[in-house]
């Protein structure tokens, strides 16, 4: 049907984005190709952008606004946000007005009847693969650091949690502004507990704090990290400062289907969110594809057909696809453990 209008997708970016979201629309895009040029869609996809400044450094107002916007111009499905905070403020929107979203956060109360989540990173399960890397090096007494914000709270939850399970003793808590910029104090407050170890856990900014605190305070200790040091990625200054820290990652070395990907486009294969944007681009035309009624209710159920496509994030073997009350993408190993080391970052085997 050469006439047939497009389908309209958002995009709804959660934070300042350097280039404007430019190389994440390019990496759905290519996701989207690939099931257009199998010959599986009769329509083409049109993008369209919308940038707010959401929380922790910016408004609940601003992600609302943008998302109803995307809704008011048609969309017919929406990719992001990629913060928790803001997955959270989004998820009963999209609900309340029946408009599939598929967001890039952590969090899986982000997910809802109209919500499905691609994991880069889990606030629910990073916790329990930190907690037993800790007890495989022989570290039974850590301190923990975390944000105080819902992605902080909800990371220290589930830790606090896994390491009771392991046997591992909590020397002590401490919580921090997400947005710090000097946590000395509270580093210096939990280092006087004698801990073996030391974990962070937040969305990211006041990790590079944090590593500076360490620095001035001259404690070298093993530190632990959630996928909060992904940001090395866009901030290649803050890595010296993590320097033998571990962390989890999306991405991994052994994939055969991001080596593919590197193989056709390296700038959208050699970051975790540019490559979690490629796969969602799959999961959009995936739905497409398979949509039997072309309404966002079509397309909700649609999403919930698709099953197992390998995946370019996570270790091999990670796949993704969605089910009935099941609204999470991604099934088996997508947490890679992987260290800064030397400016690179390093998978470590596990």
């Amino acid at each position: 049907m050469p006439d047939a209008a497009p389908v309209l997708v958002g995009l709804l970016f959660d934070f300042p984005q350097a280039d404007g979201g430019a190389l994440i629309e390019e990496a759905v895009r290519l996701g989207v190709s690939e099931v257009a040029d199998a010959g599986r869609l009769d329509r083409g996809v049109e993008a369209t952008t919308k940038l707010a400044r959401g929380l922790p450094g910016g408004t609940e107002h601003d992600v609302i606004t943008a998302f109803r916007e995307l809704e008011a111009a048609g969309c017919m499905l929406v990719v992001g946000p990629s913060i928790s905070d803001n997955g959270l403020i989004v998820a009963p929107l999209a609900d309340a007005v029946g408009l599939a979203c598929i967001n890039y956060t952590g969090g899986e109360r982000t997910r809802g009847v109209f919500g499905f989540h691609y994991q880069v990173g889990s606030l629910e399960e990073e916790p329990a693969v930190l907690a037993a890397r800790l007890l495989e090096r022989g570290l039974r007494r850590p301190a923990v650091i975390h944000d105080h914000s819902p992605v902080g709270r909800r990371y220290a939850e589930c830790f606090e949690e896994a390491r009771a399970a392991l046997g591992l003793d909590a020397a002590a808590v401490a919580a921090i502004p997400p947005l710090a910029e000097d946590v000395t104090e509270a580093a210096a407050r939990v280092r006087d507990a004698g801990p073996d170890s030391l974990v962070y856990l937040g969305l990211g900014y006041a990790s590079r704090a944090l590593a500076v605190a360490l620095g001035a305070l001259g404690w070298h200790v093993p530190v632990v990290a959630n996928s909060a040091l992904m940001f090395g990625y866009a901030r290649p200054d803050w890595r010296d400062g993590w320097a033998g820290w571990e962390y989890l990652d999306a991405i991994a070395d052994d994939n055969t289907r991001r080596a593919a990907l590197r193989e056709r486009a390296p700038r959208i294969a050699a970051g975790p969110v540019s490559c979690a944007a490629f796969d969602i681009g799959r999961l959009v035309g995936e739905a497409i594809a398979r949509a039997d009624h072309l309404t966002r209710d079509g397309l909700r159920d649609a999403l919930e057909r698709v099953k197992r496509l390998p995946a370019a994030c996570g270790r091999q073997g990670t796949t993704m696809g969605f089910g009935v009350y099941d609204h999470a993408a991604l099934a088996g190993e997508f947490l890679v453990l992987r260290e800064w080391r030397d400016g690179r970052t390093v998978q470590i085997p596990i």
